[in-house]
């Protein structure tokens, strides 16, 4: 024991306090809400539900049902390709991307009844 203490230096020795202080010091501690915490994050989502809402329908919904029509009729495209170079018409990836289309169209519907919005 008395070895390993000899082989470190006065320099090891500073590093290692230095790091022994600050683990100490940032060290994570309880702390506690100075009120009522609960109702303060109810009352600031329940305002914020309206525009959440609101900007989802109207943005986000959008977006999406646009992105997969272009990626289905795309796809129609290629799919028609495929067929008049190899006489096998491909139905799986257009019509995953059109339940997907119809999906995203019609959620606004009820994905906020689902939510519970």
């Amino acid at each position: 024991m008395n070895n390993v203490i000899n082989k470190f230096t006065k320099k090891q020795w500073a590093v290692f306090a230095v790091a022994l202080v600050c683990a100490c010091l940032f060290t994570a501690t309880t702390v506690y809400a100075a009120g009522d915490v609960s109702t303060a994050i109810t009352s600031t989502w329940n305002s914020a539900k309206s525009q959440i809402k609101t900007v989802v329908n109207n943005v986000v919904f959008p977006v999406v049902d646009t992105i997969l029509a272009v990626l289905f009729f795309v796809k129609i495209g290629t799919a028609y390709f495929d067929y008049r170079k190899h006489g096998q018409f491909e139905f799986a990836a257009p019509a995953i991307l059109f339940a997907c289309l119809i999906f995203t169209l019609t959620a606004p519907l009820y994905i906020w009844g689902i939510v519970g919005m």
